[in-house]
């Protein structure tokens, strides 16, 4: 894959905390190399809606961060608020206990509520799938469906464990037919990595390290 295209399958990212340097330079890197988006905290949506103002880079930010143990209510605030700050892509994380506890309904009326919320932006719901078996991870995709979600999402990158292959994989085949995306990140770190990821199914990569992945790609 050519640096340009995957490039474009890039979550350019940093969710630790971060000075307003840090973040400049991750706008800057993004506009250079083409990045799908830059993914932050949400404080620091309103400054990169600044700094990519004019351009194709979009502004992705976490919702419910990273256990997704906060109220709907507030999700949904956060959703609403993270837009008004100029976010164009909403990473929600299901409320993990949920989840575990297989209480799907409630996950389901949750995503839906903040994808209402955005109001026609993009949605992806981070599963963080390490915590999560095989029969939870489809549930939790056909929630996700149901609620009309834009993609489902491996992981936070604070969890136990990053995206797997054979996750992503998993995901996309509940997914694909309903016309829904897979993100995986997590650990995703060089360019074999990410083609691992991609070659089974996930069409948007989420990583600090997009820089080390497009070098890595041909030219």
């Amino acid at each position: 894959m050519k640096k340009s295209e995957i490039a474009g399958m890039i979550d350019h990212t940093l969710l630790k905390p971060a000075k307003k340097s840090q973040i400049r330079q991750l706008c800057e890197e993004a506009l250079k190399y083409s990045f799908a988006s830059v993914c932050v905290q949400p404080d620091y949506v309103k400054a990169c809606a600044k700094l990519l103002e004019g351009s194709n880079v979009k502004i992705c930010t976490v919702i419910g961060f990273p256990l997704g143990e906060n109220t709907t209510a507030t999700k949904v605030f956060e959703t609403k608020n993270a837009i008004k700050n100029g976010a164009t892509e909403i990473d929600m994380v299901l409320n993990q206990s949920w989840a575990k506890g297989n209480e799907w309904k409630k996950v389901e009326k949750e995503i839906a509520s903040v994808v209402k919320a955005a109001a026609g932006k993009t949605v992806k719901v981070i599963l963080e799938t390490c915590n999560l078996n095989d029969k939870q991870i489809v549930k939790a995709c056909e929630a996700s469906v149901n609620a009309k979600a834009t993609f489902v999402k491996t992981s936070t990158g604070f969890g136990s464990g990053g995206a797997k292959a054979a996750d992503v994989a998993l995901m996309n085949s509940v997914v694909a037919e309903h016309g829904l995306k897979v993100k995986a990140s997590g650990g995703v770190r060089t360019y074999k990595d990410a083609m691992d990821m991609i070659a089974n199914g996930a069409s948007r990569i989420g990583t600090s390290n997009g820089i080390a992945i497009v070098e890595g790609a041909e030219d």
